[in-house]
């Protein structure tokens, strides 16, 4: 299975875990924002928690989510022609398809 991840804060996980469903695209945007919602491979994980929540002082978690389990398209895009390409979810991420919850620390 190639691990798909997603940083996040808990609460918003845990008010997905009270509605089935997670949809959060990234710090402070939503799936209904974006369109989509922006996940990672692990070795991108450690670069795009830098850039986003590099000043973000709270705890975050790391999701593991399973392709196979997702119900939405996956997508994997670059942000410009020629860039590494990251994961994209188009459509709410089902908390059932979130395998393990794992706190993060760069």
């Amino acid at each position: 299975m190639t691990e798909l991840l997603h940083l996040t804060e808990p609460a918003l996980w845990e008010a997905a875990l009270a509605s089935g469903r997670y949809e959060g695209s990234t710090r402070g945007r939503t799936l209904a924002d974006e369109g989509f919602i922006h996940c990672s491979l692990p070795e991108q994980l450690p670069a795009v928690a830098a850039l986003v929540y590099g000043d973000f002082t709270g705890p975050l978690v790391v999701l593991v989510i399973d392709p196979e389990l997702v119900d939405a398209p996956l997508r994997y895009e670059a942000p410009a022609p020629g860039a590494e390409r990251y994961p994209h979810l188009y459509g709410p991420l089902p908390t059932g398809a979130v395998v393990d919850v794992r706190p993060w620390k760069p």
